[in-house]
């Protein structure tokens, strides 16, 4: 819509992950790396845990995390954690390509002895399993004491199964819990994810505008430091932001985006009125209208009542006659008039 205004190649803020667009602040870098640990030999078989506000930036982070696998490494990947215990395992095996035989026994065991039995030849093949469970902070208590137990599956020697947990911070809280202590002692790694910084939002739009093609950054400094203060730097609420940003730059024809551009998308997107009248004068002038229209409507009853229908045409009466015969133009220039405050800009901007 705004890419050829602004000599973009394609939208730069789009809240969909794309590998292309990815910038790792420091905070991403040291988070990546934990990643990278848990799906390693240096996670020697205990959690690794990735924490971090809502938008900023785990999921990314984890796909980065996936086209990075080493060899001989198997992962299952739970995206959907709000499951039972055995739901939990029937979604694992899935993920591995398990096939659970049917036999004697309950499905929790059967579960279990063909989960084992998979990892145990995958450690004899010299292959690593790694279990990663996104939006963890949604698993049950008692899918926890489950994800405990699958770390009791070991040789001699070797942990069978690595684990990552990615969750909201309340997945920090939910562990702290006296019932989850013995899952929270086998946490190797722990990170927490920040947002960025008021110079790392700078270089985070300047980054995403240069690889969408623009040949300059539309956005001033002002506009900027306006997004760093709206979004408090959270990488997603700044997409989504600097795109509806730029979308009314694009309306007002702003080759240059201020804060006050900046400022009024943010409204915007948090669903705030733009207007500066008080909620108590915005009530009074609904009531009004509520009750002009009321007024309006019994007039027209009354006029419709009072008027002497007399057939026309066809058996119709004059008044229908009237509509019918009438140009279509008028009709729409009629019902155009009633907006008093239609103007050419008004009607573009609305079908934008």
């Amino acid at each position: 819509m705004y890419e050829k205004f602004y000599q973009l190649s394609e939208r730069p803020f789009s809240i969909t992950p794309n590998p292309r667009y990815v910038f790792l602040s420091a905070h991403h870098q040291d988070a990546l790396a934990h990643l990278l640990y848990g799906i390693g030999q240096g996670g020697s078989g205990g959690f690794v845990q990735l924490t971090g506000e809502v938008g900023t930036g785990k999921t990314t982070l984890c796909r980065l995390m996936l086209e990075e696998v080493p060899e001989k490494t198997q992962v299952a990947l739970i995206l959907n954690p709000m499951l039972g215990p055995i739901e939990l395992l029937e979604a694992i095996c899935r993920e591995l390509e398990i096939e659970v035989p049917e036999s004697v026994g309950s499905n929790l065991l059967r579960l279990q002895n063909a989960l084992t039995q998979y990892l145990l030849a995958c450690h004899a093949r010299g292959e690593h399993v790694v279990l990663i469970i996104d939006e963890a902070q949604n698993l049950s208590e008692e899918a926890l004491e489950q994800v405990r137990m699958l770390t009791n599956l070991e040789t001699a020697t070797d942990k069978l199964l690595q684990i990552i947990l990615i969750g909201q911070p309340e997945l920090r809280t939910l562990l702290k819990r006296p019932s989850l202590r013995q899952l929270a002692q086998r946490i190797t790694a722990r990170y927490h994810l920040e947002a960025l910084d008021r110079d790392e939002t700078h270089a985070y739009v300047k980054h995403r505008l240069t690889v969408a093609g623009a040949p300059r950054c539309p956005f001033s400094d002002k506009a900027l430091d306006t997004l760093f203060e709206e979004t408090s730097g959270v990488p997603r609420l700044l997409n989504i932001v600097a795109d509806r940003a730029l979308l009314a730059g694009f309306t007002l024809d702003q080759s240059v985006i201020d804060e006050t551009l900046v400022r009024s998308a943010a409204r915007e997107v948090r669903g705030e009125n733009k207007g500066s009248d008080p909620s108590s004068l915005r009530a009074i002038l609904a009531i009004g209208g509520i009750i002009v229209l009321l007024m309006f409507g019994v007039a027209l009853a009354w006029m419709i009542s009072e008027y002497e229908l007399r057939p026309g045409i066809g058996g119709l009466a004059n008044w229908e006659e009237g509509l019918l015969q009438g140009p279509r133009n008028d009709g729409w220039q009629e019902g155009a008039g009633l907006w008093s405050a239609l103007t050419t800009d008004s009607v573009r901007a609305a079908c934008t």
